[in-house]
């Protein structure tokens, strides 16, 4: 692979609004954080309230999945297709479309009656967040220079996308049981509103890159990833031997392989396969999806132990997250001061070896595992090492990137959260269920027994990031003119 071009589509003559605006950089950042914020809460923070919900609109046992389901689907399902909107229409125009999209869904969720309109309100929810998800790190890209100021918008959107997570599950359970489920998803109205009367007088828009629209590319690409993720989901309950899961991941990788060699031809790709020409590049895209199959699933069965083993309530389960998210908070603050002197290679290492000990640490569980001596521990040390990677491999898959490239390059960042989160979650259920057929004793051993079988095949996927983050270069961040964050905001 070609080594990282240095290479910055700059920004003409700031708009009228610019000079205003750069009073306003902290601001811009605010509003497309709270925006990152919002889609990450709302994978996690339902999880909580399933039971609430189940009772009050009659899910079956197997349906109530699909509350998460059809979020996920839809999300990963159109992140490519939302990323290369952005370009096209341009990344403000864009994210105000996709905020409008998820309140709507978001108020229709939380007034549902049924079962069905719930699944429907979920999936637009999916198709908003798709829409509006890639300008995130889009704006970022395009409107902060590769320096100091870069390195600590970096740094905080690492802390946002590393601790959603954890807030979500916090938030969930506070929601939950102090007000009702139905406000896991009304509590998005307030914010989309906010969002929807600030982004069009702080966020100016960026250049629109017209042209041909890729549609081979964006039927292959939707219709592929949106199997692939179903196929990863039904994985999850069914195992890998299930035949319909099979099917669909082999169907997902003939229509992924056609998407391929579509979008090598296509005057104007959907994903421009020159954003894994770099070898850092693509190196980074799959040590995120490495990270993120292992972080998923130590979130899920943590949460499983404390509940089912260690007795906690969803509450109580919720807030023995925040010493993880605080460190995270904390960490990719520090990681993005040190990025200069160390180099995104160097924090990509030292993240994924500590998520690495951290998981390793957690094998050692038992049913006897109090959370203070035995818990804390490993939980901030995969906190520390999730801030630390993030920033890093945020900083090399948004470097060298051209400018109607970079919706692209950020829906592309967001698939990989997306699919590694499926992928993991679905490879170490079916280790979790192999090792508890296979134990023997009361059902908190067999559990317990699972579980630490689980975090041993993470702690894999972790080694494997370390592996990677050897292979690539540590090089200076390349600078972009100050008129690319100018055009950002007015």
């Amino acid at each position: 692979m070609t080594e990282q071009s240095t290479h910055v589509a700059t920004a003409g003559p700031a708009p009228a609004g610019a000079t205003r605006s750069q009073r306003h950089p902290g601001l811009v950042l605010a509003i497309v954080l709270i925006c990152q914020t919002m889609f990450i809460l709302d994978t996690n923070v339902v999880n909580i309230a399933l039971p609430d919900i189940q009772r009050d609109l009659g899910f079956s046992a197997a349906g109530l999945s699909w509350v998460l389901n059809a979020y996920m689907l839809a999300f990963g399902g159109l992140l490519l297709l939302g990323g290369r909107v952005g370009d096209i229409v341009g990344q403000r125009r864009a994210l105000i479309g996709g905020v409008i999209i998820f309140t709507v869904a978001s108020l229709a969720g939380g007034l549902a009656t049924s079962a069905g309109t719930l699944l429907a309100a979920r999936a637009g929810q999916g198709v908003g967040a798709a829409i509006a998800a890639p300008t995130v790190l889009a704006l970022i890209t395009v409107g902060f220079p590769e320096s100091a100021r870069r390195a600590r918008a970096l740094g905080a959107y690492a802390a946002v996308s590393g601790s959603g997570a954890a807030i979500g599950l916090i938030a969930g359970g506070m929601l939950t049981d102090w007000i009702s489920w139905r406000w896991v998803l009304f509590v998005n109205v307030p914010i989309g509103v906010v969002l929807l009367i600030l982004a069009p007088l702080f966020i100016a828009e960026t250049d629109r890159h017209p042209g041909r629209f890729d549609l081979a590319g964006s039927l292959t690409s939707t219709l592929g990833m949106s199997i692939l993720v179903y196929g990863f989901i039904r994985a999850a309950e069914q195992g890998f031997g299930d035949v319909v899961a099979l099917g669909a991941l082999g169907v997902a990788a003939v229509l992924l392989v056609l998407f391929v060699a579509v979008e090598s031809r296509a005057r104007q790709p959907i994903v421009p396969l020159r954003l894994f020409a770099d070898r850092n590049r693509a190196g980074g895209y799959v040590v995120l999806l490495f990270v993120l199959a292992a972080g998923n699933g130590m979130f899920f069965f943590l949460t499983q132990f404390l509940q089912q083993v260690r007795g906690y309530s969803p509450l109580q389960a919720g807030f023995a997250f925040v010493p993880l998210a605080l460190v995270i908070l904390v960490s990719s603050g520090v990681a993005a001061r040190l990025l200069s002197r160390l180099g995104a290679k160097t924090l990509i290492g030292v993240g994924a070896g500590a998520i690495s000990l951290a998981l390793l640490w957690m094998t050692r569980m038992t049913p006897q595992s109090d959370y203070a001596t035995a818990l804390l521990g490993p939980m901030m040390t995969a906190g520390l090492g999730m801030g630390v990677l993030l920033v890093g491999a945020t900083t090399v898959l948004s470097s060298g990137i051209r400018a109607e490239d970079a919706g692209a390059a950020s829906g592309l960042l967001n698939v990989m959260q997306q699919i590694g989160g499926a992928l993991g979650l679905a490879v170490l259920v079916t280790v979790f269920g192999a090792a508890t057929r296979a134990s023997r004793g009361p059902a908190h051993q067999i559990l317990t027994e699972g579980v630490t079988a689980a975090f041993t095949v993470a702690a894999v996927f972790t080694a494997g990031a370390i592996l990677l983050a050897l292979t690539m270069k540590n090089r200076p961040a390349p600078t972009v003119e100050p008129a690319a964050a100018e055009e950002l905001t007015r």
